[in-house]
């Protein structure tokens, strides 16, 4: 205890400080649902908030599909020149999705770049039956490599993360995954950097370009979206020999999950690490109640600027965030982020909040590729019985709901419809397979007749009420 009047001032103040840093923390990060900050090559926790409660992943399963999918290559199991079929099964799938016709062939490469940029649900199905013979084989090789790398809260129904209650993770569990993707096949890291794609006269853009494109040395990874979950992202950032990887789960938008990911890296870059990821064990809570998007709001215009303004971070440091309550935030000056026309002027929010575009806007060219081959499923790799089917108890599959099943009726009737007005559509057996032939067609064909017409391209915009 300090004695002189000057001892007990100090005490004080150091008191408020404490108290402003603390209040300023909380205040900043009010609306993630959690997250983790670590040493991409460590895997030493810089900071942390409920890393160990389930989330619903959303399309951060697609980093799994895609972990799978490369240590089959590395196996011999498959190559990127390895033929992928869009399948009537994978052809269902709600969007975000590529839209391609039933029996377009494509590479395994084409696929992996097409699921971690747009994030195309069709594609991600169409992948996992090549690689794992099925859909239900695929599911099965995700839930033993989670297991294998320690994901002790992880659980795959899906290989691209639409709705499913049963399908969780965590913050630590996405964490280890996506370490383990830069470790195990860093011959990949390209695949996580591009900020879009152009397919044809399309070009379709990555929900994680801004990051990109705006803060230094971002160079992955994936973003995440359904109701149930928020907005979620796996980020990571390497600046001089060190790479950081973030993974934010449950944000209100995708500009408060990619201005806080900026946020954590560049308080992250300043900091040391302490114990590893892997050590973070146990369950620290269930998952959100369903409609999470509803109740999580975008922070808005102001919201953003109170809580990311980079000049205000420069200027104040963390006393500015200790003040970002919602009183605040009505009374706070928008003027300058706003346009003659009073609305908001997004280009300038996006500089204060992530920076400046450092890098120009440059989708990558993909196209089908030349496929040759199909991949193998090896023995051991899926459980299987005595008879060398795949045991399928293990990895229950997700049950149809009448939602599901009247979209898939609709589109099949659409695809229909479409087929017989469409010339030169690819021909099919009655089972949805092409007919001989076919594949030389598609080819052949212009590049808008491997689509189908009408549910090309769809928006990547998720239902807003959650799946059961």
């Amino acid at each position: 205890m300090f004695l002189s009047p000057f001892g007990r001032l100090t005490s004080i103040c150091l008191t408020v400080t404490a108290l402003v840093m603390s209040l300023a923390i909380s205040q900043a990060r009010a609306d993630i649902g959690a997250y983790v900050l670590i040493d991409a090559s460590s895997g030493a926790v810089i900071e942390e908030e409920n890393a160990t409660r389930k989330w619903y992943p959303a399309s951060l399963t697609k980093l799994m599909t895609a972990y799978v999918t490369f240590k089959a290559i590395r196996e011999g199991r498959a190559s990127l020149d390895s033929v992928v079929v869009q399948s009537k099964n994978s052809a269902a799938e709600p969007p975000s999705k590529m839209g391609f016709k039933v029996g377009t062939r494509f590479t395994v490469d084409t696929a992996l770049k097409i699921i971690l940029i747009k994030s195309a649900n069709d594609v991600a199905v169409a992948l996992g039956e090549a690689i794992g013979g099925s859909e239900a084989g695929f599911i099965a090789m995700m839930n033993a490599e989670a297991q294998r790398l320690g994901m002790t809260n992880t659980r795959f129904y899906n290989p691209h993360g639409l709705p499913d209650n049963r399908q969780v993770t965590t913050a630590r569990d996405l964490a280890i995954l996506a370490m383990a993707l830069r470790r195990d096949f860093p011959e990949a890291r390209n695949y996580y950097k591009h900020p879009g794609i152009r397919f044809g006269k399309k070009t379709l853009r990555s929900a994680n370009r801004e990051f990109l494109l705006r803060v230094p040395g971002a160079n992955g990874m994936k973003t995440g979206y359904i109701c149930n979950s928020g907005y979620n992202v796996a980020a990571s950032a390497t600046r001089g020999n060190k790479t950081l990887i973030a993974i934010i789960l449950g944000a209100g938008s995708g500009l408060e999950r990619t201005a806080f990911a900026r946020q954590l890296f560049d308080e992250g870059f300043r900091k040391r690490g302490g114990r590893r990821v892997s050590s973070l064990t146990g369950s620290s809570g269930n998952p959100p109640a369903d409609g999470y998007c509803r109740r999580n709001k975008s922070p808005g215009p102001k919201g953003y600027m109170a809580r990311f303004d980079m000049e205000k971070e420069e200027q104040g440091g963390f006393l500015f965030f200790a003040k970002a309550n919602k009183t605040d935030e009505d009374k706070l000056d928008d003027s300058g982020f706003k346009l003659a026309n009073g609305k908001p002027d997004w280009a300038k929010i996006l500089d204060r909040t992530l920076g400046p575009r450092r890098i120009a806007y440059r989708p990558l060219t993909v196209g089908l590729g030349n496929p040759k081959g199909s991949p193998s499923v090896s023995p051991g790799i899926v459980p299987a019985d005595a008879t060398g089917a795949i045991v399928l108890e293990d990895v229950p599959l997700p049950v149809a709901n009448p939602v599901r099943r009247a979209e898939h009726e609709i589109r099949t009737k659409m695809q229909l419809t479409a087929d017989a007005k469409v010339a030169g559509a690819i021909p099919q057996n009655g089972d949805g397979a092409p007919r001989p032939g076919a594949a030389a067609a598609v080819s052949k064909s212009s590049p808008g007749s491997i689509f189908r017409k009408g549910l090309d391209f769809t928006v990547p915009v998720p239902s807003p009420s959650p799946r059961k």
